[in-house]
């Protein structure tokens, strides 16, 4: 058993807390991994507000990391002892039809428990003052040690700075994905992202990288436009600058609205506005944000009838063993951006001052 820091939620809408926590070794099919950087997302947030129908408390959360494997289980073949490796919230088994079918990622293999907060096997790894702490998202990673199961690991180049491929772990591959490989936007196409984060400036880069020409960034916080132009988006607007719909802006300022535009904010009338903002005929909207609990889209049938797709996205579609360390290697070899997305680097007993950060909009 390994004692260590972690930063546990102890109950919704509490800051994380501190603690020092036992994290116990790997059973069969499992990884430890000393967890060298981690992000915040807006997921995490999401859980720890209270709003996840799937938060459970005590839990470690955090699911976009980077570390180095400490020890394995019985039976793990695919990364051994010092390897160096980012925790996959989504898994690759390789064996369930999800897995085999080449149009999804959403390997379901150990979906259940892993949504239930415990290991495959039903139980946690964690413990502090005597108390079981729920896993999050099966990585953890606010805690200096994790376990994972081993299908939910990716070994990526051992040269890579764990401090900035963390990002891959999520939010970046989440919105490159979104444009490559779900719209699969085409050379000279008119894009639109609703809502300039981390993952809409992922989905920028992305549109950008497919050779798109025109890329329209939305957000209501204008300090954002400038990162967003640095990224590739051709012009910057606020749904508050105008009287009308920001999907009717849109459609007359694109001769009859976008090919592409994706959601990256949560938020369901904004996802509504994406849709109808598409064009006639072939118009294609992708929802990237994950929506609180029990919330439901809507539009009149007649957007589809005319032609619009809406789609959705998780992770980018990317099936995360194998992809993961390809997204390593263009970063390292400078296809994709990656630093430019950090912010600000805190110590780890800072944590709470990063949420801050995130809510704040900086």
């Amino acid at each position: 058993v390994i004692k260590c820091k972690a930063a546990v939620a102890w109950a919704a809408g509490k800051p994380l807390s501190i603690e020092e926590v036992e994290v116990a070794p790997p059973k069969a099919h499992e990884v430890r991994i000393k967890i060298v950087a981690t992000a915040v997302c807006h997921t995490d947030a999401y859980t720890l507000s209270g709003a996840d129908p799937e938060g459970c408390f005590p839990v470690i959360l955090g699911h976009e990391g980077a570390g180095i494997v400490e020890s394995v289980g019985e039976g793990v073949t695919k990364v051994k002892k010092g390897d160096t490796v980012i925790p996959l919230y989504i898994p690759q088994c390789g064996e369930c039809k999800f897995c085999k079918n080449p149009k999804t990622n959403l390997c379901q293999k150990i979906r259940i428990t892993q949504g239930k907060g415990v290991m495959p096997d039903g139980t946690s790894r964690f413990t502090c003052k005597g108390k079981q702490i729920y896993h999050f998202m099966g990585t953890s990673t606010f805690s200096e040690y994790t376990v994972v199961a081993d299908i939910s690991v990716a070994k990526i180049d051992a040269a890579a700075p764990l401090d900035k491929v963390c990002l891959l772990g999520c939010g970046i591959s989440t919105g490159y994905g979104a444009a490559i490989n779900t719209a699969k936007v085409e050379p000279g196409s008119t894009c639109a992202i609703f809502g300039l984060g981390g993952v809409g400036l992922a989905v920028i880069m992305g549109c950008k990288i497919a050779g798109a020409s025109r890329i329209i960034g939305i957000d209501i916080n204008k300090d954002k436009y400038a990162k967003a132009k640095e990224f590739g988006a051709t012009e910057c607007i606020s749904p508050q600058d105008s009287k009308k719909p920001i999907q009717e802006v849109l459609v007359e300022m694109t001769d009859g609205g976008v090919d592409y535009s994706f959601e990256c904010i949560g938020n369901v009338g904004v996802m509504r506005a994406a849709l109808e903002a598409c064009h006639k005929g072939w118009g294609v909207s992708v929802i990237v944000g994950v929506a609180a609990a029990g919330q439901e889209i809507s539009t009149r049938p007649f957007q589809l009838v005319t032609g619009r797709t809406w789609k959705g996205t998780a992770f980018g579609g990317w099936k995360s063993v194998d992809s993961v360390p390809k997204l390593v290697t263009e970063y390292m070899s400078k296809k994709i951006k990656v630093d430019e997305f950090v912010t600000h680097t805190l110590p780890f007993d800072k944590i709470n001052e990063a949420f801050e950060l995130m809510h704040s909009g900086k």
